[in-house]
């Protein structure tokens, strides 16, 4: 999960440009120009927040889904659920989950 999200994460996504600016295996880890990127400006390449894992699982956290019941149609529940946020929006399509907009 949290590698799927990565892309909204302050994780450094592009290991590759991290490994290239190693002067050895030995060096210290260096951070590729994209998740310093993503640290300084705080925003992902399409202006979103960078979230910590933590702070995306609890924004994830306020979509809601009730089922009401009338006094007029008690046979038939309407099922509601709140409108996700672009950030919502953006992390379940990183993770393959259906939301309706």
């Amino acid at each position: 999960m949290r590698q799927r999200l990565a892309p909204m994460l302050f994780d450094d996504t592009d290991k590759q440009a991290a490994e290239a600016l190693r002067a050895s295996v030995v060096a210290q880890a260096q951070r590729s120009p994209a998740a310093i990127t993503k640290q300084t400006t705080g925003l992902t390449e399409d202006g979103l927040p960078v979230h910590s894992f933590r702070s995306l699982l609890a924004d994830l956290a306020t979509v809601a889904r009730n089922t009401i019941i009338t006094a007029i149609t008690p046979d038939h529940p309407l099922t509601v659920m709140t409108r996700p946020t672009p950030i919502q929006h953006k992390a379940f399509d990183l993770l393959g989950v259906g939301c309706s907009q």
